[in-house]
């Protein structure tokens, strides 16, 4: 059976290249013909309806009408080459995509090319989506401060301004040599509030994904007014020192360490951040103020649409080059600040404190982990602060820099941890980094 099986599909195979070569012979009297001479084209409108238009957006479909449109062998916007279809070019109709790539010299023109290389232009003006407000450099920074936003289609034309709104303040005129199709660099205005920043283009408007000044989502402001940690809530308590980004902030001090950076690394003291919610009572309450369970201040009900911000700064002669920064949250069953056995107030029975929860395999705890010298070799901030984002749809990774086994669920945001360990056996040189910590806080991805 199987011999005949196999002559069978061989014979198969044997009759469709020979029915392809024949199809290829057949004179089929719909099959597409270029023609010669030159195209004309009266008018151009959107693929899907009537409306002339002198203008598109980038990688929308547009219909070209005019006569002998089949004698057309190449299309250009500006200096971008855009695919033809010949199932779409009739002599009267011609659809085709507006490039996707923006043009590096804007002509405001089409370019027809016929075979015999006969160029025809029509006028026409290809214009980038509208803004994409991705991030910027230092979401608290001062009004009069220079920030950078990123994103993408960031441009202006003679006589169609780029225009940079913060709430309640609108930018000065913006240089050209401030701005690049990703990214503009600004100084907030006078009056600026916290919320959405906006820009426009002659493309249209569009607002941040980011908050500026947010007051969202706070779990650490280290001053007391806006946020937990006014006293120590772990083994190892951290240092407060002013020079924050408004008070005070955290200081993790790697100077005395020694970061081996083989894999083995792991810093506490100094250098390591720990908020244990729980207060040492019995029953533990979580208190009204410090020692309260991170849920209780924010809602992680959808965590993996969220992301954990704070505002870093370091220092050049600090530079940070090597051993990833461990970012953990975990929940009361995993650890508390008190006696372990004791239960809370919820029915829960208590771990108390220990070191043990986040390298215990058989929880395999997901956390992020954030080394920002890696594509260059080394890291500071020169001094200035700026802003971190750290998905928590990141928080993958084990104590190794393995993938974790566990998962994550809304009960595991009681608690949050900085420190330096694990990763790898090859995590960067060897530092002893110090790093100046604000305005811990989590809030929507969007």
């Amino acid at each position: 059976m199987k011999s005949i099986k196999t002559i069978s599909y061989l014979f198969a195979a044997t009759l469709l290249v020979s029915g392809l070569s024949s199809c290829d012979k057949a004179d089929y009297p719909n099959r597409f013909r270029p023609t010669e001479g030159k195209p004309t084209v009266h008018s151009i409108r959107y693929a899907n309806t009537d409306t002339q238009i002198e203008q598109a957006f980038m990688e929308e479909v547009v219909c070209l009408l005019g006569e002998n449109l089949k004698s057309i062998h190449d299309i250009w916007f500006n200096d971008q080459q855009a695919i033809l279809n010949t199932s779409f070019i009739t002599d009267n109709t011609l659809l085709v995509q507006v490039p996707k790539t923006m043009p590096t010299v804007e002509t405001d023109k089409i370019y027809l090319v016929t075979a015999a290389k006969d160029t025809l232009t029509y006028d026409f003006r290809v214009l980038p989506p509208v803004p994409r407000i991705k991030e910027m450099s230092f979401e608290y920074a001062a009004d009069g401060d220079e920030v950078t936003i990123y994103g993408n289609y960031f441009y202006q034309k003679p006589g169609s301004d780029l225009v940079v709104e913060f709430p309640n303040a609108t930018c000065d005129r913006i240089p050209d040599s401030d701005i690049t199709l990703t990214s503009i660099k600004v100084k907030v205005p006078a009056g600026a509030q916290p919320g959405r920043v906006k820009i426009t283009t002659a493309s249209g408007t569009s607002a941040s994904e980011f908050m500026f000044r947010d007051t969202r989502g706070i779990l650490f402001d280290f001053d007391g007014t806006n946020g937990l940690y006014t006293s120590n809530k772990g083994w190892h308590p951290a240092a407060l020192v002013d020079g924050g980004v408004s008070g005070q902030c955290l200081k993790l001090d790697g100077s005395a360490e020694k970061f081996t950076c083989d894999g083995g690394d792991w810093h506490d003291g100094p250098c390591h951040f720990e908020y244990w919610a729980g207060n040492w009572q019995d029953p533990e309450t979580y208190g009204t103020w410090d020692g309260r369970r991170l849920i209780d201040i924010v809602d992680f009900t959808n965590f993996a649409q969220m992301v954990l911000k704070f505002e870093v700064k370091i220092n050049p002669e600090d530079e940070w080059k090597g051993c990833p920064m461990q970012i953990i949250f975990s929940g009361v069953q995993h650890v508390s600040n008190g006696n372990a056995g004791v239960k809370d107030i919820y029915g829960v029975t208590l771990p108390g404190c220990n070191n043990t929860y986040f390298n215990d395999k058989s929880i395999s705890l997901p956390r992020y982990m954030w080394r920002p010298w890696a594509a260059t070799g080394s890291y500071h901030t020169n001094g200035e602060w700026v802003t971190i984002s750290a998905p928590i749809s990141d928080f993958i990774y084990f104590m190794d820099g393995s993938v974790a086994a566990g998962n994550l669920t809304p009960d595991c945001f009681s608690n949050l941890e900085f420190f330096f360990a694990g990763g790898t056996s090859s995590e960067g040189e060897p530092s002893n980094p110090v790093l100046y910590i604000d305005n811990i806080r989590a809030v929507p991805a969007r």
